[in-house]
């Protein structure tokens, strides 16, 4: 016997309501079958059987406000009563289910053990990830850690491999479906191997007109159908219309949170709720709507979260590039010869960053609530372009690398960028950021913090200007330098300190040689 309870549900999310629950006291479940739904002002959470039983109690009723760890029902081994589904939910799939185990025995396909592929963890913080289009279908045979589908979460795309060799069974998500890590996303028949063509054929046929009942279910078909229970309730206390509230829930449902932001904007006033739309313009003639990204919507999101959160500031400077030019024409060859790699500029900008940030400590630094923590170690991150959005890829421990080392991890870490194989831990625990406009011929910006980070440096375009040296007019190769800080943490003084220790060691490259 074992307690099925509340789960997390998200940060700063202590509580939710419970929804219409999916089977009855008495049922017969399946791992990972879906129990009951609870609601929450933000999001709809899915509780689903953590292994096969049966359900014995049921704790927490319909309409229910319950806090995370609270107890929802139990659930016992055992036999269960033949009885249905409430409201017959999940029935199409139980008897598909009991179909493909009787009509299996004894055939090729059905022997061996039904394995689950699930969602792997996707990194620290990532919650969950959209799924992409599936590489096989069913009735394919496939090989162990073969590539099943291609999940995109809000900072890298991660391949689900099949657990295990044998025959697709059973694809449980849909392209565009969001899922969590753990999620059962396909079962798959270990040992097993496709039958012939036809008989492929019939039985997608089947598995599809099996699923098609239950797909159905999921989507709204009326007011009724598009609110969830609390929502319905806020509504009928409140008088509110629901047809007029925008869903953000799961397939367009109105979520309680939905309603209660309806109230507070005066949506129940059908003056109001008529004057807001209630569906995306209309398109021009040549005009066209595309999704935005995972990617694209936390780049956007964490952008101005930082603009929201820091007192950011951005003071700047510029440097003479001359030095590092000549240095680098004449130890190309041999650079290039010795470490395989071309000697660039971004290595001489890690170095210099990182004698800045050890001289100014406050620019390393991040704040966490009401303290300030210093970081003695040099993790800088590289912006780096691809096709799908901007991607920050962290060069580790710049303080004990070499120019040639640093080169190489910026070659290696860009190129997987591009490649869409960058891994969550390639991505994490930056101490400070570095950004490279002047690849794309930018003169000057102000860069934006990368938080919880409090400086951000910006280089540019190297453009030949002309520079009084020594009272005489010289055409030096300039770059104009921006430094963005978080004023909270990094005073103005320190800050123009930093960027001006940044300029000498461009300037003067034999500074980073020699560590002064």
């Amino acid at each position: 016997m074992s307690d099925i309870t509340v789960p997390q549900l998200g940060e700063s999310v202590s509580e939710a309501t419970v929804g219409e629950w999916q089977i009855s006291e008495g049922d017969a479940v399946k791992k990972d079958d879906i129990l009951v739904e609870l609601e929450t002002d933000k999001v709809s959470v899915e509780v689903r059987a953590e292994a096969d039983g049966t359900l014995t109690s049921i704790a927490a009723k319909e309409g229910e406000t319950v806090e995370i760890g609270a107890k929802l029902g139990e659930l016992g081994s055992g036999e269960a009563k033949a009885s249905q589904p409430k409201g017959d939910k999940g029935n199409d799939k139980k008897e598909a289910s009991a179909s493909k185990a009787s009509g299996d025995e004894g055939g090729a396909s059905g022997s061996g053990e039904l394995i689950d592929a699930k969602v792997p963890v996707m990194g620290e913080s990532v919650s969950e990830g959209t799924a992409g289009e599936w590489a096989v279908k069913v009735g394919d045979t496939v090989e162990k850690d073969q590539t099943l589908l291609e999940i995109e979460t809000d900072k890298v795309a991660v391949e689900v491999p099949s657990p295990e060799a044998g025959e697709i069974e059973e694809l449980l998500v849909s392209e565009g479906d969001s899922v969590e890590p753990g999620q059962v996303i396909a079962k798959i028949r270990a040992g097993a191997s496709g039958g012939s063509a036809s008989k492929s054929k019939s039985k997608d046929e089947a598995k599809s007109a099996d699923k098609e009942p239950a797909r159905a279910k999921l989507k709204p078909s009326g007011d009724d159908a598009k609110a969830m229970p609390s929502a319905q309730r806020v509504a009928r206390e409140n008088d509110l219309d629901l047809s007029k509230v925008e869903g953000s829930g799961k397939d367009g449902r109105v979520t309680k949170g939905d309603a209660l932001k309806a109230l507070e904007s005066g949506a129940s006033a059908p003056a109001k709720s008529e004057s807001k739309p209630s569906a995306p313009r209309e398109l021009g003639e040549r005009e066209e709507r595309v999704k935005m990204t995972r990617l694209r919507q936390t780049i956007a999101r964490r952008l101005k979260e930082a603009q929201n959160s820091a007192a950011m500031l951005t003071t700047y400077n510029e440097a003479d590039m001359s030095a590092i030019m000549s240095l680098r024409k004449q130890v190309q060859d041999d650079f290039t010869s010795k470490h395989g790699v071309k000697l660039g500029f971004m290595s001489f900008f890690v170095k210099a960053c990182v004698t800045a940030l050890q001289d100014i400590p406050a620019v390393n630094a991040e704040i966490d609530g009401t303290d300030i923590i210093y970081k003695n170690h040099y993790d800088v991150g590289v912006a780096v372009g691809t096709d799908k959005g901007l991607v920050v890829p962290v060069v580790r421990d710049c303080d004990t690398k070499s120019l040639a080392q640093i080169e190489k991890d910026i070659i290696d870490l860009g190129k997987r960028a591009r490649d869409g194989k960058l891994s969550i831990d390639d991505m994490q625990g930056a101490t400070f950021t570095i950004s490279n406009g002047g690849v794309y011929g930018s003169l000057m910006s102000s860069p934006i913090l990368n938080a919880p980070q409090s400086g951000i440096l910006g280089m540019h375009k190297i453009q030949e200007r002309p520079m009084a040296i020594n009272g005489e007019v010289k055409i030096r190769p300039m770059m104009y330098l921006a430094l963005s800080y978080d004023h909270r943490i990094v005073d103005g003084k320190e800050a123009v300190t930093f960027l001006v220790r940044v300029k000498e060691s461009l300037e003067k490259p034999e500074r980073l040689i020699l560590d002064i």
